[in-house]
This record gives C-alpha cells, structure tokens and sequence, in this order.
C-alpha cells in the first residue's frame, strides 16, 4: 500500500519546518503563536457554519470569509523568519484589511444600545460562537506580543494591528447577533 502524501513522518520526532524550510521545536513560541492563528481560523470555521443555516447573514458570511483569508496570509508570514519573508513573497496582512473591519464595527455599532455594563459572553448560539472567536483573537494577540518581546523579531507590518481590530469586531458582531436574533444581553453582576 502507498504511503499518503497528508504525513511525512518528518515530525515524529517533535521538530517542523517553517515556510523557509528552517526546522524548529514543535514547541518554539513562533509555532505556538502561528497555531493560535490556526486555532482561531478554526473557531471562526465552526462560527461560520453556524451563520450559514439563515440566509439573513450573507455579508458577514464573506466578512469572514475574507478574514479566514487574511488569517492564513498573517499566519504564512508568521511561519517566516522576519528576514526570509520578502524572498519569498508572503501575501500580506494590510491596512486595508484593518480599515475594512472598522467600517463594519461602525455600521453595527450604530444600530447597537450603548454599553452602560459589561456584558457576559453568550446569547444566542451563533453570538456565543462569536464570542469564542473573540477570545481565541485576544489569545493570538498575547502569543504575537510575547513573541515580539522575547525574540526582538519584528511582526508582520499592519499583522497585530488587524488582530487587535478583529477582537473588536468579534465583539461588537457577536452583540449585533444578539439583537438581530431578538436576544437580551447579560450584564454583568458582581457577587
């Protein structure tokens, strides 16, 4: 029988490669960051699927459709060392990833009740699925910072800035749900 091509055996051993072909520890903070990455496009798969049963949620459908995409570009750059990412012509993360968050957090922002409480993560399941995603952004923005800080190595250009919008963003979306879906937000009650 003919081995697959989806495993190579090249990692049994507890190394990988990175997009450079430079091999590392499955353990190394740069492969635990670009997992989050992966963890959080994951989550946003599962969110997805959820928003996919009504037909009501087209747009957001391809916001994050788009976002998936911006995810694997900023996780290719992540799996790259700083000085090997323009050799090998990586897709970017870009402002304009960012500025198109910001315009869809101020259009549902505006039909949204201004927070007078924090509220608790849930609601309604397709909300709840959001909120996941936002938590897991915020994790992906730990691992980018500490790498940062430990290594000395520079982020992708416009990379933590897009992941500290897109926490944003999972926020006020997972809200918007909320209401759209007719569901009253928790506030906050400290025992």
């Amino acid at each position: 029988m003919k081995k697959s091509k989806i495993y190579t055996r090249s990692g049994d051993k507890g190394e990988t490669s990175l997009v450079s072909g430079t091999r590392t520890r499955k353990s190394d903070l740069r492969i635990a960051m670009y997992g989050e990455v992966d963890e959080l496009n994951s989550r946003i798969g599962w969110a997805l699927s959820l928003l996919r049963t009504s037909s009501d949620y087209q747009r957001v459908i391809e916001r994050l459709e788009r976002v998936q995409s911006s995810l694997f570009d900023l996780g290719s750059n992540l799996a790259c060392e700083e000085v090997k990412r323009t050799e090998w012509k990586l897709p970017q993360v870009t402002a304009q990833n960012v500025s198109d968050l910001e315009i869809d957090i101020d259009e549902m922002d505006s039909v949204l009740e201004p927070l007078k409480n924090f509220i608790l993560p849930g609601g309604h399941q397709r909300s709840a699925a959001i909120h996941l995603c936002r938590t897991c952004t915020r994790s992906v923005e730990r691992k980018m910072v500490d790498f940062k800080l430990e290594t000395g190595e520079e982020l992708p250009e416009s990379g933590l800035e897009f992941i500290n919008r897109l926490s944003d963003y999972f926020f006020v979306l997972a809200r918007w749900l909320n209401k759209t879906e007719g569901v009253v937000e928790t506030p906050w009650k400290p025992n």
